[in-house]
C-alpha cells in the first residue's frame, strides 16, 4: 500500500498502510482494545503466537441492498499441529451484526459461543471445522473508509473495500491477520444500477438474479492463497480502459483500469506505466505476473495512496488519473511510481506476505526501494535520488527526531494504522538500498532470487528476508539492528593527511539519541561511500565503501598522491549511501569545492544543501554558497553548456522547507525567525543571479507538450526561474507570470504561474484564482490544487483557511480535499504555531476523529515537534493538546496524542 505521504505535497505540487487486533489467547492474554471497558493497551511482538486454525478456503456471498449489505461466508478451517487440542476458535469482527452461525452443519445458538464488540469465540471447537456465517452491516454509513464503504454521493456513489490492515473484520467474522492465507471465491450481488461488480482473481460466472430481474451477480475465483487484508470488491458504475500484456512465461494478461466515465480519458498514462512496470520486474527481478487479469479501480474517497489487493488494486484518483491539462509533471511521474509500487507488491507483499503487522516494513520498505529503482530508470537517476532523499530528510528525519520515533519494525503498538509512516516506508527502503549496495548487483539478485524461491506462498519476517539475502558469500544478517532500533544515526569525523607518506587517515564516529522506551542504542553497520579528490586538479584519486560498524573507527587511504602535496578533499556519504546525519568537519571552501567537482548531480545537490544548512542553522556567511551554487547552477542551466541538465538545475537551488530546518532545533524554536532567515537567503540567491533570469527564462519558451525527461526538466526549470525572478523583484517577471498562466500548454506551467502570482501578491492574483476555479470546477483533483494554493499562501490568515473549510466545494468525506487545505496550512509553521492556528487545527482533528480516525491521527502527528517551541507558544500548544484529549475517542488518535504529550 502506498502511504498518504505521497499525497501530502501533491496538492501544491512543489515536488511531493499490519498486526490486527489479535485475540488475547493468541497474544498471551494481552487485551488490545475492549470498547466495552474503554481500555486501550498495547500489543507486543514478543507475544506473537501462530494462529490456532488455518483457513483452507473461504466462500463469500456479498449482497448489497439500498440500506445494508448481507454477507454469507463459508470457512473451511483446520487446527494447526502447533495449537493446543480443544482450544477456542476465535474470529475477529467489528461493527457487524451476526444473524446466524453454523458449525459442521449444526446451528449454534447464543449459548454455544461468546460474542463481544471485537470477537466471536467458539469454545472447544473440533480440529476440522466448516463454518457458515451470516452477517449484516451498513456500508452506507461507514465514514471510516475501512471495510466495505460508500464512496461518493447520489448517482456518483460506489461501494469499495479497504481491508489493510484490519478492514476485513468489518465485512465478516474471520481470523483477520496476515499469517492466515486462504483461497477466496467471491459472489457479488447488487441492483443493476451498479453494473460493475469486481473482486479478486478471475471472473468465472456472471448473470441475472433469478428471483429479481433488477439484480445481477458475478462470481470471482482467486486460486492463489492470500491473507484477508488483500481481499477487495467493488460495486459501481464505471467505464473501463482495456489493454493486455504477455509475460515472459507466455501468459496473456488482460489489463483493465476502471474509472468514472468522465475520467477514463485520464487513464492512458497509468496503463502504460503498468506495462512498463510488468516488464521492468521481469528484467530486474525475474518476476512475472501470475493471474489472467489485472484490474485497477480509481476512487475519490480513499485514505491512502493505493492498495495492492491481489489482482484488484484500489487507487486514490490522485494516484492513477493524469492528463497534461489537469495534472502536473510531478504528479504524473508520481502516478507512474505508485502504479509500479502496487504492481511490485504482487511478489513483495502478496505472494510473500508479512507474518504479522510488526513486519510491515518488510513488504513496504522493499517495495518502495523497488519503485524508486524503477523511477530512476524513467528519468535522471541523480534527480530521482535527490527527490527520494529530500522526502526522507523532510519527513522521516523529523519523525525520528520527535516523540513519534520508532524502529522500522516496531516492537509494540496500540493501533497499527498509526505505523504507516515514513520510517516504515522510506527508511525501510533505505535499509534495503544499504543491503543491495553491500551485496553488490550480483549478490543482491542472488539473494532476492533465494527469497522468492524459499518463501513463495508464505508469511515471513525480517529475519527471513535477511537470511535469504545472506545465502551467498556475504552475510547481511547483522543489519537486523537497523530494523529494530529507532533514531537517525549521526556520523561525525575528521581527517589527517601526511604528505610525506601520501597517507590519508579518516576517523569516523557514530551516535544516536536514546529514545525513551527502547534499549540503549548499539552501533550500526553504516556503509559510507567515499571518494578522495585532488584539491588542485579536482580529479578523483580513489573511491571506497567504508563500513562503519563500531562506535569509532579509523580508515586509511594509502598512496594518495596529490598535486603540490595539498591535503585532499574527502567526499563522504556519496549518493546518500546510508540514512544518517553527516556532521563531518567540512569548511565552506571544501563544500564549495565538492559542489564544483563532484561527478554526480546528487552529490552536488547534497553539498549545496550542506552549505545552506551552515548558513541557516549555524549563521555562516552566505557569500561562499552564493558564488559556488551560482557557478554550479549556470553550468547545468544554460542550454549552451555541454553539461546542460534542466531538471538537475531545477533542484540545485533547493532551500530546505522551514519544517525540515526545524527538525535540527530542539528548543526555543521560533518559526518567524526561521522564516525570515530562509526568506532572506532566498532573496540574496535570487538577486545574485538577477542578471541571468531573463536570459534563462527566454531560452525556455512554452512549446507543445511532450512527456519526456528533457521536456519535464525544462518546465520544472522554467517555474524555478520564474519564481526566482519574482523573488528578485524583476519588474518584467510580473508579465512573464501572467503570460505563462494565459498561454500554458499544460498544468505544470499554469500552476507554476498561479503559485508565483499568489505567493508574490501579483495584481491579478484574485483574477487568476477565479479563472482557475472556473476552468476546472468540474475536475476534483484540480480543485484540490486550487484549495491547496490558497491554504499554502503566505498571505493567507487562519480566518481565510477557516473560510476554505466552509466553502461549498469543501468535502469532509474526501481525504484529498481535507489534505489540500489542512495539510498545506500545516506546512506553514508561522501560521500553525499560533493560538488561532492551533485552535483551528485541533478542532479539525477532533471533528475527523468521529468520522475518519485514521486521517485524524495522521493529521495530529504534524504537531509532534510542539515541545521544541519557544515560550509562550510552547505552553499554548501544550494546552491545546491537553484540551484535545477530552474530545477524542478513537484509539488511533489517542495513541498519537499520548505519544505527543509524553514529549513535554
Amino acid at each position: 500500500m502506498t502511504n498518504a505521504k505521497n499525497l501530502e505535497a501533491v496538492v501544491v505540487d512543489q515536488q511531493m498502510p499490519d498486526v490486527p487486533a489479535h485475540n488475547p489467547t493468541e497474544l498471551g492474554g494481552v487485551s488490545v482494545h475492549d470498547k466495552d471497558t474503554a481500555a486501550v493497551q498495547k500489543i507486543h511482538l514478543k507475544d506473537y503466537l501462530a494462529p490456532a486454525y488455518s483457513v483452507e478456503d473461504i466462500y463469500l456471498d456479498i449482497r448489497l441492498f439500498d440500506a445494508y449489505a448481507e454477507v454469507d461466508s463459508v470457512l473451511k478451517m483446520q487446527r494447526q499441529a502447533s495449537a493446543a487440542k480443544l482450544g477456542d476458535l476465535v474470529l475477529l469482527g467489528a461493527d457487524i451484526e451476526l444473524l446466524s452461525l453454523t458449525m459442521n452443519d449444526t446451528v449454534l445458538d447464543a449459548a454455544d459461543y461468546r460474542l463481544n464488540s471485537e470477537q466471536l469465540i467458539i469454545p472447544n471447537a473440533p480440529d476440522t471445522v466448516t463454518l457458515n456465517i451470516k452477517v449484516r452491516h451498513q456500508p452506507q454509513k461507514n465514514t471510516a473508509l475501512e471495510g466495505l464503504y460508500i464512496a461518493g454521493e447520489g448517482a456518483e456513489a460506489m461501494f469499495v473495500t479497504q481491508c489493510e490492515p484490519e478492514g476485513f473484520r468489518k465485512i465478516t467474522f474471520y481470523p483477520d491477520r496476515p499469517d492466515v492465507l486462504a483461497t477466496f471465491t467471491t459472489r457479488l450481488e447488487a441492483d443493476k444500477k451498479f453494473p460493475t461488480l469486481l473482486a479478486n482473481g478471475d471472473l468465472i460466472e456472471a448473470g441475472e438474479v433469478t428471483e429479481d430481474s433488477h439484480r445481477h451477480y458475478t462470481i470471482w475465483r482467486d486460486p492463489i492463497k492470500k491473507p484477508s487484508y488483500l481481499f477487495a470488491c467493488v460495486f459501481a458504475d464505471l467505464s473501463v480502459l482495456e489493454d493486455s500484456y504477455t509475460t515472459i512465461e507466455g501468459r496473456k494478461v488482460t489489463l483493465e483500469i476502471y474509472a468514472k466515465a468522465h475520467d477514463i480519458d485520464k487513464c492512458d498514462l497509468a496503463m502504460q506505466a503498468l506495462k512498463d512496470a510488468m516488464q521492468w520486474d521481469e528484467v530486474h527481478y525475474g518476476r512475472a505476473y501470475d493471474l489472467d487479469r489485472y484490474m485497477i479501480v480509481a476512487v475519490s474517497q480513499f485514505n491512502m495512496g493505493a492498495m495492492e489487493n491481489k489482482g484488484l488494486n484500489i487507487f486514490n484518483t490522485a494516484c492513477v488519473l493524469a492528463s497534461p491539462e489537469t495534472t502536473t509533471d510531478a504528479r504524473s511521474f508520481s502516478v507512474k511510481a505508485i502504479i509500479a509500487h502496487e504492481y511490485f507488491h504482487n511478489w513483495t507483499g502478496n505472494r510473500i506476505t508479512c507474518r504479522d503487522w510488526f513486519q510491515l516494513c518488510l513488504k513496504e520498505g522493499l517495495t518502495v526501494y523497488r519503485d524508486q529503482s524503477f523511477s530512476a530508470d524513467q528519468q535522471s537517476p541523480a534527480v530521482q535520488r535527490i527527490d527520494d532523499v529530500a522526502t526522507l530528510r523532510a519527513h522521516q528525519f523529523s519523525e525520528d527526531a520527535g516523540p513519534l520515533a520508532h524502529p522500522p519494525r516496531p516492537d509494540s503498538f496500540v493501533e497499527i494504522n498509526n505505523f504507516y509512516t515514513t520510517t516504515v516506508y522510506e527508511k525501510g527502503a533505505e535499509i534495503v538500498r544499504m543491503l543491495a549496495n553491500t551485496l553488490g548487483d550480483a549478490g543482491y539478485r542472488q539473494g532476492t532470487d533465494t527469497y522468492f524461491e524459499r518463501y513463495d506462498g508464505q508469511a515471513v519476517t525480517v529475519e527471513d528476508w535477511l537470511s535469504a539475502l545472506s545465502a551467498g558469500d556475504v552475510s547481511v544478517e547483522h543489519f537486523i539492528d537497523w530494523y529494530t532500533q529507532p533514531g537517525t544515526p549521526e556520523v561525525t569525523g575528521k581527517q589527517d593527511f601526511d604528505a610525506t607518506t601520501s597517507r590519508l587517515t579518516v576517523t569516523l564516529s557514530q551516535s544516536v539519541r536514546h529514545v525513551d522506551g527502547f534499549a540503549a542504542p548499539k552501533p550500526l553497520p553504516i556503509p559510507i561511500a567515499a571518494a578522495v579528490f585532488d584539491k588542485s586538479s579536482g580529479e578523483i584519486l580513489t573511491e571506497q565503501l567504508l563500513m562503519l560498524s563500531e562506535k569509532t573507527q579509523t580508515f586509511e587511504f594509502a598512496d594518495v598522491r596529490t598535486v603540490d602535496n595539498l591535503e585532499p578533499v574527502l567526499s563522504l556519504l556519496r549518493d546518500f549511501s546510508a540514512p544518517v546525519q553527516l556532521k563531518y568537519h567540512y569548511s565552506e571552501a571544501d563544500l564549495a569545492f565538492l559542489l564544483a567537482h563532484e561527478t554526480s548531480g546528487f552529490n552536488q545537490w547534497q553539498n549545496a544543501q550542506a552549505l545552506v544548512n551552515q548558513i541557516l542553522l549555524q549563521d555562516h556567511n552566505p557569500d561562499v554558497y552564493l558564488t559556488a551554487v551560482k557557478t554550479a547552477f549556470l553550468a547545468v542551466a544554460s542550454n549552451e553548456s555541454a553539461s546542460y541538465d534542466a531538471m538537475l538545475a531545477s533542484r540545485l537551488l533547493d532551500i530546505p522547507a522551514e519544517r525540515e530546518l526545524a527538525t535540527a532545533i530542539n528548543h526555543d524554536y521560533q518559526p518567524e525567525a526561521m522564516r525570515q532567515k530562509r526568506q532572506a537567503l532566498k532573496q540574496k540567491l535570487a538577486q545574485a543571479m538577477a542578471q541571468q533570469w531573463q536570459g534563462l527564462y527566454q531560452q525556455l519558451p512554452i512549446v507543445a507538450y511532450e512527456d519526456t525527461p528533457a521536456a519535464r526538466g525544462q518546465r520544472a526549470l522554467r517555474n524555478v526561474v520564474l519564481d526566482m525572478a519574482m523573488a528578485a523583484d524583476i519588474a518584467e517577471a510580473q508579465d512573464w507570470a501572467k503570460a505563462q498562466y494565459d498561454n500554458a500548454s499544460c498544468m505544470t506551467e499554469r500552476l507554476g504561474a498561479l503559485q508565483a502570482m499568489v505567493h508574490y501578491n501579483h495584481s491579478d492574483k484574485a483574477t487568476v484564482l477565479a479563472d482557475f476555479y472556473q476552468r476546472f470546477k468540474d475536475e476534483a483533483l484540480v480543485i484540490d490544487l486550487w484549495f491547496g494554493v490558497q491554504a499554502g499562501d503566505r498571505h493567507t490568515t487562519v480566518a481565510d483557511v477557516s473560510a476554505l473549510l466552509e466553502h461549498q466545494d469543501f468535502d469532509w468525506g474526501t481525504p484529498n480535499r481535507i489534505r489540500a487545505v489542512v495539510g498545506n496550512f500545516a506546512a506553514q509553521p508561522t501560521k500553525l504555531w499560533t493560538q488561532e492556528g492551533l485552535a483551528m487545527y485541533t478542532a479539525v482533528v477532533a471533528k475527523l476523529d468521529n468520522t475518519n480516525p485514521v486521517l485524524a491521527s495522521r493529521l495530529l502527528q504534524a504537531l509532534s515537534r510542539w515541545y521544541t517551541l519557544a515560550e509562550p507558544v510552547r505552553s499554548i500548544a501544550k494546552t491545546q493538546l491537553q484540551q484535545l484529549r477530552e474530545s477524542i475517542t478513537s484509539k488511533n488518535t489517542q495513541e498519537s496524542l499520548q505519544s505527543l504529550l509524553k514529549a513535554g
